[in-house]
């Protein structure tokens, strides 16, 4: 049915661009300008501001926002549910995602799922658990992986519990410990995120009693265990993060043990769409194998 004026707006308010929107959806610059310029006429409202630094919301706009988002789910549930009537599956999943899901998860989920319903298409969001909480309860995407439990009111489903380990470099004094205990792990010069978009790390940091010798700050997984790698400190990190790492780090329980708990979640079940009904199915068939 092509690109509704709703969501070609939609689009443009997340990139924030008119160029860029325009690049994703395949129209020209003019032409998204063209149909952003029909939709404010026939609201007969101002709905973004556009400058030098792109787009934003006005007022009226952010006013809007929710009830074109909602119009664009339910366009497309229906396109979804005529697909099936004809016996096709086909349809656009918006997912929320993290950087170790997308780089270990998804390829082999999306490998199987696609093998089946290969008339699917997907959208990835990728941000912090804060962000993708946000994203569902505001129905910009399906649904959306994030630590246990959710923040927000939105419903969830237990995938994997994911242990949190000490990393060091090989040769470490405490290498030879199993498991290493946090208080010794504390007092050695460590290389630990600078914020907490990461694996939950420095919350967890954050809420423990030992006070963490910090040497070093990254955002960067790979830039971390580089790092420890060279011996520059050492670090904590999830189980899942250092899956098929090539660095020559070593990894121990902690003393006492943590983890973060991982799950998928969505708005309501009766609110997905079917294709995404079927997606998060096959994420929990998945995970169990």
């Amino acid at each position: 049915m092509g690109e509704s004026k709703y969501e070609v707006f939609l689009k443009t308010v997340e990139l924030g661009s008119l160029t860029k929107a325009a690049e994703v959806l395949g129209y020209t610059q003019s032409g998204v300008t063209h149909i952003l310029n029909a939709l404010e006429d026939e609201c007969r409202l101002k709905l973004l501001s556009r400058g030098r630094a792109g787009v934003r919301l006005t007022s009226d706009g952010q006013t809007l926002l929710p009830y074109f988002r909602a119009l664009c789910n339910s366009r497309r549930k229906l396109e979804e549910k005529i697909s099936g009537l004809h016996g096709l599956t086909t349809g656009v999943i918006r997912v929320g995602t993290f950087s170790s899901v997308s780089a270990h998860w998804l390829p082999e989920i999306f490998q199987s799922f696609c093998g089946a319903y290969p008339n699917i298409r997907f959208e990835l969001a990728h941000g912090d658990y804060d962000q993708i909480e946000t994203w569902i309860l505001q129905g910009q995407v399906d649904c959306g992986f994030l630590r246990l439990p959710a923040k927000v009111s939105i419903e969830t489903i237990d995938l994997k519990r994911d242990r949190i380990l000490a990393v060091l470099p090989e040769g470490h004094p405490l290498a030879s410990l199993d498991p290493v205990p946090l208080v010794r792990l504390a007092e050695c010069p460590g290389i630990y995120y600078e914020s907490n978009c990461s694996g939950g790390i420095r919350e967890f940091l954050d809420a423990l009693p030992a006070r963490f010798n910090i040497q070093f700050t990254a955002e960067d997984d790979q830039a971390i265990m580089g790092m420890v790698e060279s011996g520059l400190g050492v670090s904590v990190l999830p189980e899942l993060v250092l899956q098929r790492t090539p660095y020559q780090v070593v990894r121990k329980e902690l003393d006492p043990p943590a983890w973060r708990d991982l799950g998928i979640g969505f708005r309501s079940r009766s609110d997905l769409s079917p294709a995404a009904e079927r997606f998060v199915s096959h994420v929990q068939q998945w995970i169990m194998l």
